[in-house]
């Protein structure tokens, strides 16, 4: 029983970080180096849009996600009762 509680838990844990490192690189390449020339029609704070997603934006959105993380493996702790 706990055997499968834990496997359960590492398999969902590990679907969240998939989930979001693919939406990490979909920002960070996607947006600063793919989508660049139609993001940079559009500007923020002065800046293209695309400069501004590979210079800052991958970062900000990096540290939004462990954030996420942080929030859903609470939720994930307390659902599989591993919360102190």
């Amino acid at each position: 029983m706990m055997k499968n509680k834990a496997k359960s838990y590492w398999k969902e844990n590990i679907r969240y970080v998939l989930i979001l490192m693919f939406i990490w690189f979909i920002v960070s390449f996607g947006a600063g180096i793919i989508f660049k020339d139609i993001l940079n029609e559009f500007k923020l704070g002065g800046f293209k849009l695309g400069f501004w997603f590979a210079q800052q934006g991958a970062m900000y959105v990096f540290v939004i996600l462990i954030f996420v993380y942080v929030h859903l493996m609470n939720k994930l702790d307390k659902k599989y009762g591993y919360d102190e």
